[in-house]
């Protein structure tokens, strides 16, 4: 069990969705976020990093958004559905374009290919949620 699904369990309200979908969000997001930072790092890394600049930057896009959206999707006191639905589909979007990005570079850069991968798991966990929110 993760510290987010243990997290949500010791809050003192009931949520509006299910609280093991939020927890599975929230670890898909963070995970994610890691994944890239450490995508982008191992781009910069490669002799032919100037060819992966654009794989870089929604890499570093791509982190920031799902470290974003694993906050707003792991705060439930109060919150407002339209903002965390919006946050969420901006998450999959950008984890739908790096994990294309990442895709393309798969076949030479095993790290492309692990944050592809985690880029589509958070992209469905983002999916997820916000459709069980909406």
């Amino acid at each position: 069990m993760s510290n987010a699904q243990q997290m949500l369990e010791t809050h003192p309200q009931a949520f509006a969705v299910d609280g093991a979908a939020i927890a599975r969000c929230v670890d898909a997001c963070l995970e994610c976020a890691q994944t890239c930072t450490a995508c982008a790092d191992a781009c910069l890394g490669e002799e032919m990093a100037a060819e992966l600049a654009k794989c870089i930057r929604l890499n570093q896009d791509c982190a920031d958004v799902c470290t974003a959206a694993g906050r707003v999707a792991g705060r439930q006191t109060a919150y407002d559905a339209n903002v965390s639905v919006a946050i969420l589909q901006a998450c999959a979007a950008a984890c739908r374009a790096c994990g294309d990005e990442c895709e393309r570079h798969a076949q030479m850069h095993a790290h492309c290919r692990i944050c592809a991968a985690s880029c589509r798991a958070c992209e469905q966990a983002c999916n997820d949620l916000a459709a069980a929110i909406a």
